[in-house]
């Protein structure tokens, strides 16, 4: 599958600095899933020195996670109010969310090269107490562009704890036991989306919108003093790059021009675009054209978010035990399944909203939660030495995207159920078809072979 010598370094890793356990194209790499599901320790770093996980590790990394779903979603029951206080439109409150994304993309290009630098646990514990301190602001934000500024820079930090912890992933586990590992992960962090609205319609029902915020706060706190007590440090100096301008710079151009990670990051992040259209439409979806309450997020949020703790689920039981270009093709396969259901769907002549306009979202959710896992180790893999930046890149293509969707698609394409579906349904169906030319490109016969050459 490759024609590249046994001796020669793959792409993104230093020749000077081989890696002792896993590369891209080595039978142990996560990719092609030959070490056993159940090893609990792992080369942490890329100086082969061995980190382990305390108990309760993957649960905080997962808490770590759901910065990004608590920072968006639980926002989403006070757009109303939030508008007729601050006297925005709907147009005008969809910016809440694409500021938010804009700066939290920017700056998902940084942290991961500086955890790469300085650490795991220094990036974390400083950007999430910058991002309590952003919080704070938000809830005592008296306009709208006072409103945006603050989330401007909560996004700009909540990526230091959700961007880094997959680093650390890769740090501790490899082989299956880092996909069984994220997928896991992937469980415990996909009940946010589904918890952050039902959390925020009831801070609404007792007081007002920048409660919200300063539970916010709260959250940011109390990650804030786990990571400093019980995250150990996976990074150790001798692994570290040097903290310099031209360096990171450097390593961010690195993978960033990798042709086999742009394939597969951006695969992904078009797949999971068609979801998330829909998650960072919700405020229309749910209040408009479900025409439900404040209140009524669950009713969209947990069947949905319900298939992606499935899909992830499934992920890590078949982590060594089916080949992740496999569970890669078949998870997206059932992506653009539920695309197509969902369209036939809401094209149909008086067929009720519910449950129907939800049962396409939640089984797309189900594929690209097969799908999130296998890639996001495949893109690590490829960076042994880098893998912060790796993680960064990554985070930076999808974010950067969904801001997109957020800011100029969804207020376009939400005036019915049909054109919101149809929009979702050309997004995942981009993201398959990439899928496909990376698999032909990498010179992968089928879809049992490995996630990359």
């Amino acid at each position: 599958m490759s024609d590249r010598r046994p001796d020669e370094p793959t792409p993104g890793e230093d020749p000077a600095r081989p890696e002792p356990h896993t590369r891209p194209d080595d039978p142990a790499s996560s990719a092609e899933l030959a070490e056993p599901s159940g090893s609990k320790l792992a080369e942490s770093s890329s100086s082969g020195a061995a980190a382990v996980a305390v108990p309760g590790t993957i649960a905080l990394l997962a808490a770590l996670s759901m910065f990004g779903p608590f920072s968006i979603d639980t926002v989403f029951p006070a757009f109303a109010v939030m508008g007729r206080e601050l006297g925005a439109d709907t147009l005008a409150m969809q910016q809440v969310t694409s500021v938010y994304l804009l700066a939290f993309g920017a700056m998902s290009l940084f942290h991961g090269p500086l955890s790469d630098a300085v650490g795991r646990k220094p990036v974390m514990i400083v950007g999430i107490l910058a991002y309590v301190l952003a919080s704070i602001g938000c809830a005592l934000s008296t306009s709208l562009p006072m409103l945006l500024a603050f989330r401007a820079l909560q996004g700009a930090t909540a990526g230091a704890g959700q961007i880094v912890a997959r680093a650390v992933v890769r740090d501790l586990y490899s082989g299956p036991r880092a996909q069984a590992a994220m997928s896991q992960i992937i469980m415990i962090f996909a009940v946010a989306p589904a918890l952050a609205p039902i959390v925020g319609g009831w801070i609404l029902a007792f007081g007002p919108w920048p409660w919200i915020f300063w539970f916010l706060a709260a959250f940011g706190l109390a990650m804030a003093a786990l990571t400093a007590s019980r995250l150990p440090e996976t990074h150790p100096p001798q692994a570290r790059t040097p903290l310099r301008v031209g360096p990171l710079l450097a390593g961010l151009w690195e993978v960033g021009r990798q042709p086999t990670f742009l394939r597969i990051a951006m695969a992904g992040s078009l797949a999971f675009a068609g979801q998330f259209l829909y998650i960072a439409a919700a405020p229309i979806f749910v209040l408009d054209l479900l025409d439900l309450g404040e209140q009524d997020f669950w009713i969209f949020f947990v069947p949905t978010i319900g298939c992606m703790v499935l899909g992830a689920h499934l992920t890590g039981r078949a982590a060594g035990k089916i080949e992740p270009g496999r569970l890669a093709s078949f998870g997206l396969a059932i992506a653009l399944f539920a695309g197509v259901l969902n369209v036939t769907l809401q094209a149909i002549p008086g067929l009720p909203p519910l449950p129907w306009a939800v049962v396409g979202p939640a089984l797309m959710a189900f594929g690209i939660a097969m799908v999130f896992p296998v890639l996001q180790v495949a893109m690590l893999d490829l960076f042994p030495h880098r893998r912060g930046a790796a993680s960064s890149v990554g985070a930076f293509l999808t974010l950067m995207l969904n801001a997109a969707l957020s800011g100029a698609v969804a207020p376009f394409v939400t005036d019915t159920r049909l054109h919101l579906a149809i929009a979702s349904l050309v997004l995942v169906l981009l993201g398959w078809g990439l899928w496909r030319w990376h698999q032909r490109a990498a010179g992968l016969a089928g879809p049992a072979d490995p996630v990359a050459p």
